[in-house]
């Protein structure tokens, strides 16, 4: 079936990645409002994590809806699609792990390496993405890096899930298949010790793509249902806040669960892992839905221009928000909350700092971090996109293939 792509670009589903990126911010930094809210909103913050999730069923949806139709299990088609994938994500990972190493070396924060014991074979497992395979190494480099290892795993496999789902119609087995060569994994190497790789099957299920597979099958299976539809947002039906409502639904259920000990959240807990990979990845496909069939408030909202520009640029924003950018923000407001108190003491004043209340703090960070954001995405992110999938890397560049110039809904 050939795709309309400028009739079908959905400026809302760019504004959910700003969303998304969001509430991950939120969950990280919502020890700032101890204070100020409850116990019980304190744990609803701490899983609003979800963001990661709309990630994965976004990126299920997009590549299916791009490429299900149109993949070739050829080696020239492969290269093409490895360029687009490399321009997408490669860059700016590069870039800011790069830059997280650096920042190692001046300052031996043990965040970036967890004490292993070789910062340069580290970044190398970094920039090949295999860190993500390891317990005691997902969370080093840039600590959120982790869920790029599962994308890259979800991208190499997903022509493979296109082809077998065409060919044998058995699209709902696989991630049946998949889960459980991931819980094979672990009952292989759960005794090895190499840095906890596959080590216990909490880490498979929520930092590996054998074990959250089902988020992307969800995006699939919607990218299936609605690429024959006429996408003209005419729909009377109420899946968009529906489907929002579910996904907060999820959230609830995740903040009364128990938490393991040494954790932080009830994502964590067995049936915060079902809720999460299962239950919410259900309800964000049926929010897509509703975003990409109705026309809402809030599809306007996530469709203003700045918010577009916003999700474009979050993922850069994403890969900022924790590390070593956002440590030296945080003490930079330290030092400057210091130096006004000192000034204050000569002025004999008892005044009040706009750095001395972590909330404040956080929301400069997340507006500094915003413009950041912005500011690498249109100087270097999009140059250096556009550039690779202009170039002979990998194949040489076709000026009027479609896979080089589509502004469709963007993979």
């Amino acid at each position: 079936m050939a795709q309309k792509p400028l009739q079908n670009y959905i400026p809302a589903l760019t504004g959910v990645r700003a969303m998304a990126a969001y509430l991950v911010f939120i969950s990280h930094y919502a020890y700032a409002f101890d204070e100020n809210f409850p116990r019980a909103v304190q744990r609803f913050l701490n899983e609003f994590h979800i963001g990661v999730t709309i990630f994965f069923v976004l990126s299920g949806f997009l590549i299916a809806f791009r490429y299900f139709d149109s993949f070739k299990l050829t080696g020239d088609w492969f290269k093409q699609y490895l360029k687009n994938r490399v321009a997408r994500i490669y860059p700016m990972y590069f870039l800011l792990t790069l830059g997280a190493f650096v920042s190692y070396y001046f300052t031996h924060d043990q965040k970036i390496t967890n004490g292993f014991a070789n910062p340069i074979g580290l970044f190398f497992m970094h920039i090949t993405f295999v860190r993500g395979f390891f317990d005691q190494l997902k969370f080093t480099g840039i600590a959120q890096g982790w869920s790029l290892t599962v994308e890259e795993c979800f991208y190499f496999s997903a022509p493979f899930i296109f082809y077998f789902a065409q060919k044998y119609r058995k699209f709902y087995i696989q991630p049946v298949i998949v889960t459980l060569a991931g819980a094979t994994l672990v009952l292989i190497f759960s005794h090895v010790d190499w840095y906890g790789f596959f080590g216990n099957f909490t880490f498979m299920m929520l930092y590996t793509f054998l074990g959250r597979c089902f988020e992307f099958f969800a995006g699939i299976q919607l990218a299936l249902i609605v690429r024959k539809q006429n996408l003209d947002g005419q729909s009377k039906s109420k899946y968009t806040y529906l489907g929002f409502a579910l996904i907060f639904v999820c959230v609830g259920i995740m903040s009364v669960l128990p938490i393991p000990k040494g954790e932080v959240a009830g994502l964590h807990n067995p049936f915060g892992i079902i809720t999460n990979n299962y239950l919410l990845a259900g309800s964000i496909a049926l929010f897509f839905y509703g975003l990409l069939t109705e026309t809402t408030v809030l599809k306007k909202i996530l469709s203003n221009p700045f918010v577009e520009l916003l999700g474009k640029s979050s993922y850069i924003f994403y890969l900022i928000h924790l590390g070593y950018m956002y440590d030296f923000m945080h003490n930079y407001f330290n030092k400057w909350n210091d130096d006004i108190f000192e000034l204050y003491d000569k002025w004999g004043k008892d005044w009040v700092s706009p750095f001395q209340y972590d909330a404040l703090n956080v929301l400069f960070a997340f507006i500094l971090l915003n413009a950041i954001s912005i500011l690498l995405f249109k100087t270097i992110e999009e140059p250096l996109n556009h550039y690779i999938r202009k170039s002979d890397f990998l194949i040489k560049n076709k000026p009027r293939n479609p896979e080089n110039n589509a502004e469709a809904i963007k993979a």
